[in-house]
């Protein structure tokens, strides 16, 4: 009877504690996965609490916050305020890093190729077609650059990479900016599509002669070729934490309402001129309050926690006044008896 009754408090305990234990749904952008799954997986480890997302595109993620699918969405491409508003959404950004130009050029060591903003327009256009072209070697005195054509690799889902590097493509080169743009999905003159930056990497690696475009930590983990770029002060520059963070070191945050922010070619000597946030998106009104409280929590605890991990893979861990400021701004996200979700 005491076994009986033991183990009938046993299983009820257990019971409690996996009803208990919250299992989160996030969905979006590609660019900071990597980070976001080290902080899930210590996240689980230190509160049983899971996280469960889903690197689809910032295009996705956008989607699927609309469409209440996924308890967050995740977004490279941050929402204008007016936007924001008409989908009754909030943002917040997470952490900062940097969109790279890889390639696969036997010979060519990562960082002895040097690319400038519009050369790599005009390769992307398909205007430069081999990469011993006398304009890129111009930059390149002493490289010796092999006679292959150049395949151009991008992205084929909505990418707030793309966003990203696109939207820079645009402040470079005019007549990239009167066609194809910027967007985050744009209709590209040339080349092949991968899907995320996991796509885009595996097509560069296994084509000789082709560019693609990537977030830094992806360019790393794959022991990938990068180009050196000129930024907005005429410096060439490698992509590195410090070069991001460089890049960021101007943000005016507490002037940026919804948290809509660009950190494209800043004006410093050492800054990456591709660097850009990374944000989460929410409904400000949440009809789980339980939901928004735990997704809140995790923010919370990464923001607190998180900062070894995201400098491991190269990303810029938000400056503490930016996420006093984040975390003020949680106060507009309420449940349904109005009352913030997360105090």
């Amino acid at each position: 009877m005491l076994k009986t009754l033991f183990a009938a408090a046993l299983g009820a305990a257990l019971a409690a504690g996996a009803a208990s234990a919250a299992n989160l749904s996030g969905a979006g952008a590609t660019f900071p996965a990597p980070v976001y799954a080290k902080w899930a997986e210590s996240y689980k480890a230190q509160s049983g609490n899971a996280l469960n997302y889903q690197a689809i595109g910032s295009g996705g993620g956008i989607k699927q916050i609309n469409a209440n699918t996924v308890d967050f969405g995740a977004s490279d491409k941050p929402l204008k305020p007016d936007a924001l508003a008409a989908a009754g959404l909030v943002q917040f950004p997470t952490v900062i890093g940097g969109v790279v130009p890889v390639m696969n050029l036997p010979g060519i060591k990562p960082g002895e190729v040097r690319i400038t903003g519009p050369i790599l327009a005009d390769i992307y256009r398909g205007i430069r077609k081999k990469w011993n072209d006398p304009v890129i070697a111009s930059f390149n005195p002493g490289v010796k650059l092999p006679n292959l054509p150049i395949t151009v690799v991008h992205r084929s889902d909505g990418s707030g990479t793309t966003f990203l590097f696109t939207s820079y493509l645009a402040m470079k080169a005019p007549h990239w900016a009167a066609g194809p743009g910027a967007s985050d999905s744009v209709s590209w003159p040339t080349g092949i599509g991968g899907k995320g930056n996991d796509g885009v990497a595996a097509f560069v690696k296994q084509t000789p002669g082709a560019i693609g475009y990537v977030e830094y930590a992806y360019a790393k983990q794959n022991k990938m070729t990068y180009a050196v770029m000129q930024n907005k002060a005429g410096k060439w520059v490698s992509p590195t934490a410090p070069a991001f963070a460089a890049a960021a070191a101007g943000a005016k945050w507490q002037a940026a309402p919804g948290f809509y922010l660009l950190l494209l070619d800043q004006a410093g000597p050492g800054a990456w001129p591709i660097t850009g946030a990374t944000f989460i998106l929410m409904h400000a009104k949440q009809t789980n309050a339980q939901t928004g409280h735990d997704v809140l929590a995790f923010f919370d605890w990464a923001y607190k926690n998180g900062n070894p991990a995201a400098a491991a893979l190269d990303y810029v861990p938000l400056p503490e006044p930016v996420k006093a400021l984040v975390r003020r701004s949680w106060g507009k996200i309420t449940g349904p008896d109005g009352k913030p979700v997360y105090r």
